[in-house]
């Protein structure tokens, strides 16, 4: 190669050089500066599973998507660009696709390379809940209807909260003695309905019920979570328990406009 066009390609690069880090400082500069604008939709994300604190969540997660790739019903997106600094990391909104657990092994958190989702916590309850179970049984020799794996991710779909679920009384069918019929959702989303072993598309059920109780019937952790109380008059009204891990699976099923039930961010305690 000529002298003439080793310079050329020099200045070339070297140029492409202070392009980028240029173009870099002003989005860095950019996110700072939407921080400040966007401060609230950051602290109201619904993180996956195993979340860390925000503060340190933000500064953790590496934006490599593995989540997003690896969760089966395609509940985890990447947050766009007027997120401030929370571009390009993995949140879950419940009105689109929830996260209905039933992945079973927590898989967003198993395979997030920073802990920014800590799967340790999870780990932790399983195998916690196993040793208690084996203690029932000396020899270790467990009855045929009882499952270890079973009740390992029992205990780890348990282990800690997304948010938690909180009820407007006022656009709660039940609340006013009303029922549903239609679609389970309006939009495609998949889930796997408690006690059954295969996903299913939401818009492609349908269902019929004289008192709206979809929320609770659809529950993962059905009576642990959420139960529909007798109000008296016609009235119900779903009761939040603290067996809530925030999944969002009642927020998706639910069909008022705007949601009778929502799911609040909760913040985890750091670890």
């Amino acid at each position: 190669m000529s002298t003439g066009k080793q310079q050329l390609n020099r200045r070339q690069f070297l140029k492409a050089s202070a392009a980028a880090v240029i173009t870099l400082s002003a989005v860095g500069s950019l996110a700072f500066w939407l921080k400040d604008k966007s401060d609230v939709k950051d602290k109201g994300f619904l993180r996956p599973p195993g979340a860390i604190p925000e503060e340190d969540f933000l500064f953790a997660c590496i934006k490599c998507g593995l989540c997003v790739q690896i969760c089966p019903v395609h509940a985890v997106k990447l947050a766009d660009w007027d997120t401030g600094l929370s571009y390009g990391t993995p949140y879950i909104d419940p009105n689109v696709q929830a996260c209905d657990f039933s992945c079973d092994s927590i898989q967003c958190a198993e395979t997030c390379p920073t802990s920014a989702l800590h799967f340790p916590v999870f780990r932790s309850a399983g195998e916690k809940a196993v040793e208690e179970l084996y203690k029932q049984y000396p020899n270790r020799k467990l009855p045929p209807n009882v499952n270890p794996f079973v009740v390992q991710i029992h205990a780890m779909k348990r282990a800690y909260k997304l948010g938690v679920a909180k009820v407007n009384v006022q656009q709660c069918l039940a609340y006013h003695g009303q029922g549903y019929k239609g679609p389970l959702t309006k939009h495609r989303a998949k889930m796997r309905p408690p006690g059954k072993g295969d996903r299913i598309y939401t818009d492609e059920i349908t269902v019929d019920r004289k008192i709206c109780d979809l929320c609770v019937v659809y529950c993962p952790l059905q009576e642990d979570a959420i139960v529909l109380k007798d109000q008296g008059g016609g009235k119900f009204l779903p009761e939040v328990l603290d067996g809530c891990v925030g999944c969002g699976v009642c927020q998706m099923v639910c069909p008022t406009e705007p949601k009778a039930i929502v799911i609040e961010p909760e913040e985890n305690p750091k670890v």
